[in-house]
């Protein structure tokens, strides 16, 4: 038998302070790359749980400089449009809008806009742009067999390719108008830009984008008969990584899966595992990033189940510095753990618990007892595994299987701004205190002391 001993977790331990020549909080780069070509602007990751991250909350993080990834726990397509309403989000050229024809009706129409959440569209025919119609040209019109060719403006203003976006500020203030296609010399549509994205565009510029100036954001896959199909589709969606997402990062087929994945040409995170071994076996097999931690999230039950796992601060330590990025997955209740970790190697750290219950994760409002309050589930428990079955129409035995992840209510907190805002603040105020100003001199400073129970006791850890 091999005891391997002086494990520990966040509690475990103190960040030394050290003379400092960083004055400020705001003084300090929080900037990371989740893989080697996708950088951030902030070392947060929001969790692909179904309790968690869709859109909204993914649209959320990207604006802040994080990135959110969309669960699997639903159909392929289901997957995909979720992908799509983030990369449709925030836009210097929508290079595939909505468009219509010149005999659709003013009632299908309107059912377009509450089913893509646009409300303008360009007109065409045989793929040249002849019109435009806008919200303002529809929203009050009461006969729904209207067509749109008898209310849309067909003397349009429009730019070309490459147009930037002080160009198309300049038109759109002249014109005093809100949508901007862009036509070749044909007249051909091959975009839009809006004023709307602008807006954002100025309004975020921390915010995580591509090189078409859209948020990143990221889709998952398991391991099952489907991966390669729903990866080749979130691929086509335009998703910027993919998450191969299984509890057991050791087997095989976890590797298997990856080296088929990475064929695709699409950056590929995998895991989870907690050990240099299996951060190697996935390196190889081809992972951008690799995701650390058995057992730690407050929704997993796999220690107690399977008495299997690693204390979280000692598996980033021994999984970091390996020639290839992590993401700490799991056990961050407070700032304190989150900047712990950056700390001890991570290059991003997922949240899960702490972003669910915002207003930005799924699911509705419940009031109990004058509490309002939020589903949140981890992935491997019971209704988990059985409602992906449903949304994605496959045969589940629950009579054998053994759930490994807990289900409960969560107090409703309000925006995750809020919990980004305090998780940031926390990592920030870290780095001063170690005399850091970025992240790299931050893991290359940082000291750890051992706590014992009277000094856990004094820093306020149970």
């Amino acid at each position: 038998m091999r005891i391997l001993k002086d494990k520990f977790t966040f509690d475990d331990i103190l960040l030394v302070p050290r003379v400092s020549s960083v004055n400020s909080r705001w003084q300090v780069d929080t900037a990371t790359h989740l893989t080697d070509k996708i950088k951030l602007n902030i070392p947060l990751v929001s969790s692909n749980m179904d309790t968690v991250t869709e859109h909204v909350m993914a649209i959320a993080l990207a604006k802040l400089g994080g990135v959110g990834i969309i669960h699997r726990f639903n159909s392929i397509e289901s997957e995909v449009e979720e992908i799509i309403r983030v990369k449709r989000e925030q836009n210097i050229v929508i290079e595939k809008p909505y468009v219509v024809s010149r005999d659709i009706t003013i009632g299908q129409i309107k059912e377009m806009v509450n089913e893509k959440k646009v409300s303008s569209f360009p007109v065409v025919e045989k793929g040249k742009l002849i019109g435009i119609i806008t919200r303002r040209d529809f929203e009050f019109e009461e006969d729904l067999g209207r067509k749109a060719a008898e209310l849309m403006t067909k003397d349009v203003i429009t730019s070309h390719k490459g147009t930037s976006l002080e160009e198309a500020k300049k038109l759109m203030a002249k014109y005093k108008i809100e949508k901007l296609p862009l036509v070749d010399k044909e007249n051909n549509l091959i975009g839009m830009i809006t004023s709307k994205d602008i807006k954002l565009l100025d309004g975020y510029s921390k915010a995580s984008k591509d090189r078409n100036g859209r948020l990143i954001v990221g889709g998952s896959i398991g391991i099952g008969s489907d991966y390669l199909e729903r990866a080749k589709a979130l691929k086509e969606a335009e998703a910027d990584f993919i998450v191969v997402d299984v509890a057991n990062g050791y087997l095989q087929k976890t590797a298997d899966v990856v080296k088929q994945v990475k064929k695709l040409g699409i950056e590929v995170i995998a895991g989870n595992v907690a050990t240099k071994e299996g951060v190697l076996n996935l390196k190889k097999a081809g992972a951008d990033c690799v995701k650390v931690g058995i057992g730690p999230g407050g929704a997993c039950l796999t220690r107690p189940v399977a008495g299997v796992g690693y204390p979280q601060l000692s598996a980033i330590i021994e999984c970091a510095n390996n020639g290839i990025n992590i993401m700490a997955d799991g056990g961050i209740v407070k700032s304190a753990d989150f900047a712990k970790a950056v700390a001890a190697g991570a290059d991003t750290v997922m949240i899960g618990g702490l972003f669910a219950g915002t207003d930005e994760s799924p699911g509705v409002i419940v009031t109990k007892e004058s509490t309002n309050y939020k589903f949140y589930r981890g992935m491997a428990s019971v209704n988990a595994f059985s409602d992906r079955a449903l949304k994605t129409e496959e045969a589940a035995d629950l009579e054998g299987y053994t759930p490994e992840g807990t289900e409960t209510m969560i107090p409703y907190k309000g925006t995750v701004i809020k919990i980004v805002n305090n998780l940031m603040g926390g990592l920030r105020s870290a780095m001063t205190y170690t005399n850091s100003k970025n992240l790299k001199e931050f893991q290359k400073n940082a000291e750890f002391v051992l706590l014992t129970s009277s000094s856990k006791g004094e820093s306020k850890y149970k």
